[in-house]
């Protein structure tokens, strides 16, 4: 049974998702992509589709706030090799930042360097974990950042959690709609100091049945 996660509710009846399906040692997540960011989306299904991510790593993981990969230079990587720079051929994905996308637990987001364009990498991505945040911390982090969340945000972010302090930095495009156990367990691998994990995590990635969301 395809199970919904909170929060889907907002988004138009019956609209179909394409979808994509990471399998790693730890078991596979199926993450649906948002047509709101059709960029970032036709990006992802083309590299899945020529097979790109296929053996690539997890190469940054950090508990409680994020796990990062899709570097193809990590596919054949030394033990303890730095990671985090490489790209596919083309150029950045200018970003597609919406207000109704956010943060919360689960959702997949573009890495990018410091360009002043916020313009995403062309293949790195990061799924999150995250934390959950109280009223305060919120109402904080809105006065520092000028974002501010939506009834629907702040219950999202004090419930199942996520990384606020991301919001409208990072193109969002996509979530995990089984298998968030795994964004957990990758998430409490051991890492070195650079946050690589000490036993390679790779990945495997096929393009899964399209989604209606009712």
């Amino acid at each position: 049974m395809l199970l919904i996660p909170l929060l889907l509710l907002s988004f138009k009846a019956k609209e179909k998702r394409s979808t994509i399906e990471v399998t790693t040692d730890y078991g596979t997540m199926k993450i649906m992509l948002y047509n709101e960011t059709p960029l970032h989306r036709d990006n992802m299904l083309k590299l899945v589709q020529q097979h790109f991510y296929d053996s690539l790593m997890f190469h940054r993981v950090i508990k409680d706030f994020m796990i990062q990969g899709g570097d193809p230079e990590s596919k054949h990587a030394q033990p303890g090799q730095m990671l985090g720079s490489g790209s596919a051929p083309g150029d950045r994905i200018p970003a597609e930042f919406k207000p109704e996308l956010f943060h919360k637990k689960g959702v997949l987001a573009a890495a990018r360097d410091n360009n002043p364009e916020k313009a995403s990498s062309n293949c790195q991505f990061y799924i999150v974990q995250g934390k959950k945040y109280t009223d305060d911390e919120l109402n904080q982090m809105e006065q520092r950042t000028g974002v501010k969340y939506t009834p629907e945000q702040r219950e999202a972010y004090k419930t199942i959690g996520g990384t606020p302090f991301l919001d409208q930095n990072y193109t969002v495009y996509g979530e995990v709609y089984e298998g968030l156990n795994v964004l957990d367990s990758i998430a409490a691998v051991k890492t070195d100091a650079r946050d690589r994990p000490l036993k390679d995590v790779r990945m495997f990635m096929k393009v899964g049945k399209p989604v209606k969301v009712k």
